[in-house]
């Protein structure tokens, strides 16, 4: 499918605004990085727990924190979920003792404050089947059940779930099949429903997190350095350089506009710089296909034109590609919630800045390196630099200095 034909666009005569845009994204992330002493790190290279919390009526922020410092010292962040009663909470617990004990710590820290006055009766909102059963066992047999307590519990507990974790109101648990009004009361003598749900807790410890840190830079950069190798053997070595710079351009302005929008950095983000890496590269690599397919067929003109001819002849192909894949990163990032965040937005950034690398970024280092190999070739009198092969076209790029310089050889002899 082509949607463009034709095209002419001189995209190599606009790439200047491209390329101040990608040197002010570049200083300013750095800058950030530098000021704020490194990327935003999840606790999975940090170090930390994480547990997300959805509450009946969610408290505010500064709330959470001050129920939480009562029995957890250190950071202790929270962020608030939009269009939802959920919080994500990241502590600086580094503890080692396992996840159910830092699980709990946090947990109590929070019934403490938003769960007050309720001892003696289980929390329905955090109990187990299990719990839930042993509780139900004495108050069920004088209501006259007529099912064991673990289907009763396990029911309820199903309902509880399919409803995000709460039970708002224990007469909900009217509806939950077995659940006679005997014994609804005899049930509301022993749990009460809890403010708040417990979902996942993430905990991970610091040498972990060093080693997982350790192990993603090594990850990127043996990807970028197989990719340099291919492209160096497919084509030539200037196209393998030209391709990883372009790359690691896209990737240093992913991660500095993750410091600027003060995004954390953890796995999933690099699983995404990782698919960006590939995706770039496969951008530049069908542009510098078209490139030698050109060349070969002997096409006339100035490198800068041929280049220039290349990249309106895949335009489409790019249009097509780049632009279905940003609309599906961006629709994970408008809907696939606060779990996904940082992984989309790396790919919507990604994708936007590798597109237009693989045009303003790679090309232009490519026809600069022609340049240099011609100029040197008229300077020398016209013979081979031996560093690449007399190109089969007319002089590149840069027309009037290397007229200049042929006619000053040609006045020279």
């Amino acid at each position: 499918m082509e949607i463009f034909k034709q095209t002419k666009f001189d995209f190599l005569g606009n790439k200047w605004p491209f390329i101040w845009l990608s040197l002010a994204l570049t200083a300013a992330g750095l800058l950030s990085l530098v000021l704020k002493g490194g990327p935003k790190y999840g606790i999975d290279f940090n170090g930390g727990a994480l547990m997300d919390v959805n509450f009946i009526h969610r408290p505010s922020a500064e709330h959470i924190r001050a129920a939480l410092r009562k029995k957890i010292a250190g950071e202790v962040e929270v962020q608030e979920v939009s269009n939802s009663q959920e919080v994500l909470i990241q502590t600086g617990v580094r503890d080692q003792r396992g996840l159910e004990a830092v699980r709990n710590n946090m947990i109590s820290a929070l019934n403490s404050t938003f769960n007050a006055g309720q001892s003696g009766k289980l929390d329905l909102n955090e109990a187990s089947v299990e719990s839930l059963a042993n509780a139900l066992r004495d108050p069920a047999s004088r209501a006259g059940l007529g099912l064991s307590e673990d289907r009763l519990s396990a029911r309820i507990i199903a309902y509880r779930d399919g409803r995000s974790g709460l039970v708002r109101s224990l007469d909900e648990l009217g509806a939950v099949n077995g659940v006679t009004p005997p014994l609804l009361s005899a049930v509301k003598q022993v749990v009460y429903p809890g403010a708040f749900h417990i979902g996942r807790v993430e905990i991970v410890g610091p040498k972990i997190g060093a080693d997982l840190r350790q192990q993603a830079i090594d990850v990127v950069l043996i990807a970028l350095g197989a990719m340099l190798i291919y492209i160096a053997f497919r084509f030539e070595w200037i196209y393998g350089v030209a391709a990883v710079i372009a790359v690691f351009h896209d990737t240093i302005i992913t991660i500095g506009l993750f410091s600027l929008f003060n995004k954390r950095i953890d796995l999933t983000v690099i699983a995404a710089l990782l698919t960006l890496v590939g995706y770039s590269m496969n951008d530049t690599i069908v542009t510098f296909d078209r490139i030698r397919e050109n060349r070969s067929l002997g096409m006339r003109g100035l490198f800068r034109d041929v280049v220039n001819a290349s990249i309106n002849q895949t335009l489409s192909r790019t249009v097509l590609t780049s632009g279905l894949t940003f609309l599906t990163a961006l629709s994970l990032f408008i809907f696939g919630g606060q779990v996904l965040n940082g992984f989309s937005f790396a790919l919507v950034v990604g994708i936007i800045v590798g597109t237009y690398s693989s045009i303003f970024v790679a090309s232009p280092i490519l026809i600069y390196w022609r340049d240099q190999v011609e100029l040197r070739r008229l300077r020398n009198g016209g013979g081979s630099s031996g560093a690449a092969k007399p190109l089969p076209i007319a002089p590149v790029g840069k027309g009037r200095e290397l007229a200049a310089a042929a006619k000053g050889i040609k006045a020279a002899k």
